[in-house]
């Protein structure tokens, strides 16, 4: 029987403070009892000699020292694990929110678990298909990579998680593949956008979704990602899964770090954000991976909005250093109405010549992906010049390159929010466009596959 303490001594907006404990752990969880008999819970944020900070998830309204009696658990927040929870919705406490029977756990497993041990590491080597060509062929997804989104505010960031989480899948066949879809800090309309298109389209037989709302308590936000990455560790190490974990938007979990920072009167670093963000941001990123000997995987798809589209914001700038690369959303693309607005040249998958090549997508990926990358650089710069010197001042194949570069943002980088495009379909429509340019400017693919497939060869 755990000890009931009426030792409440002080109350500061979500946080209470309890005296005389014993035995209290650090991330314990607590039942608050009150006095109208209802239970409220919390989380133990700090222990100091016999007092404990509690973070109370439901708020400390109604709460008065004193009047509360509180008890410890002797555990972490945890969660329910079976394979049945495929398909299903939770909340930030793990609780199922989409009408159906509760899962009945094989086990439970706590949430605050360690990232993998890079001895234990498997390099990620194969490729996982989004559907979206400016991933799939510039920018490769890799399964076991952390490969992030950077997006901004009023970008269709959600819209485009939505659809890597329906289309996304590894190419060999008899491949168990889910996905764990985890958001935070969404509002209403988000939270049934997503619930509607999982349904809609059929997704949700293979996905978890973990949602959490603007209007719930930020230790719950926290909480959300290391539910997701609990279930997908499940999933992918016990079941042998591969998963892919979708977790929007980091910013919002970031503010709830910040928030309760503030409240524990933590002092502050970079904006106000505390200064073990990094380490936390980490601890999140690094249960991304491959372990060797097992046959599961988990990929990892961050999704963060940058405030004031700032890249050195303290949250993109931890995030790049963690994971390997980043897709950035354009806000001039988004402007011209290009769905999904992907700015191609600083994106970046650091491990997507892992994933390409004859076996994996097509013999000729890595060629084609470097000369499209090159040809719309030399176009972008080809349009910069004309802006400033006219027209006049380029040379017939600059003229070309401009050309070249406003179609493969009208038909390359663009396409149909349901449009899923197969990696051979990406890469012939790379080729049709590389069409527009001579054989000759064509310098970094091998000439067997230019005459293999160059149109009209």
């Amino acid at each position: 029987m755990r000890k009931e303490y009426l030792t409440v001594e002080n109350i500061v907006g979500p946080l209470m403070l309890v005296e005389d404990v014993r035995g209290v752990a650090y991330a314990e969880i607590a039942e608050i009892l009150m006095p109208d008999g209802s239970v409220r819970h919390g989380q133990v944020l700090e222990v100091h000699e016999d007092k404990a900070l509690v973070q109370v998830f439901e708020g400390t309204s109604g709460l008065t020292p004193g009047a509360a009696r509180v008890k410890f658990l002797g555990k972490g927040l945890q969660i329910g694990l079976s394979p049945d929870i495929v398909g299903r919705m939770f909340d930030g406490f793990g609780r199922t929110i989409d009408g159906g029977p509760p899962v009945i756990p094989e086990r439970y497993a706590d949430v605050n678990g360690v990232p993998i041990n890079p001895e234990a590491r498997d390099y990620p080597t194969e490729f996982i298909q989004t559907g979206i060509s400016t991933i799939d062929v510039l920018n490769t997804l890799v399964r076991g990579q952390k490969l992030p989104i950077f997006s901004a505010a009023g970008l269709p960031h959600p819209r485009l998680a939505a659809q890597i989480a329906r289309q996304a899948r590894v190419l060999k066949t008899g491949e168990q593949f889910a996905v764990v879809f985890a958001a935070m800090g969404i509002t209403f309309e988000e939270s049934d956008f997503f619930m509607r298109e999982f349904e809609k389209t059929g997704a949700l037989e293979r996905a978890v979704l973990f949602i959490n709302l603007a209007n719930d308590p930020p230790i719950e936000r926290i909480a959300v990602p290391k539910l997701a990455l609990t279930a997908a560790e499940y999933l992918a190490y016990e079941l042998g899964m591969h998963i892919l974990v979708i977790l929007t938007d980091m910013t919002n979990y970031c503010e709830a770090l910040r928030e309760i920072s503030a409240a524990r009167k933590e002092v502050p670093s970079r904006r106000g954000y505390p200064g073990y963000l990094y380490t936390d941001l980490s601890m999140i990123y690094e249960r991304a991976g491959r372990i060797k000997g097992r046959g599961g995987s988990i990929t990892q798809m961050p999704i963060l909005s940058m405030p004031e589209d700032d890249k050195t914001h303290p949250i993109p700038d931890l995030t790049g250093y963690i994971t390997e690369g980043q897709i950035l959303l354009s806000r001039p693309l988004f402007n011209e109405g290009i769905y999904p607005p992907v700015d191609v040249l600083p994106s970046l998958s650091r491990l997507k010549d892992r994933g390409t090549g004859e076996g994996k997508t097509r013999e000729d990926h890595a060629g084609v992906m470097n000369q499209l990358y090159a040809a719309y650089a030399r176009g972008r710069s080809a349009k910069e010049i004309a802006v400033v010197l006219g027209e006049s001042a380029l040379s017939e194949t600059d003229r070309l390159y401009v050309q070249f570069s406003g179609r493969f943002e009208r038909e390359f980088i663009a396409q149909g929010e349901g449009e899923n495009r197969e990696i051979a379909a990406a890469l012939d429509l790379g080729w049709r466009l590389l069409g527009m340019l001579p054989k000759g400017e064509l310098k970094r693919i091998k000439e067997a596959y230019i005459e293999k497939y160059y149109p009209g060869a």
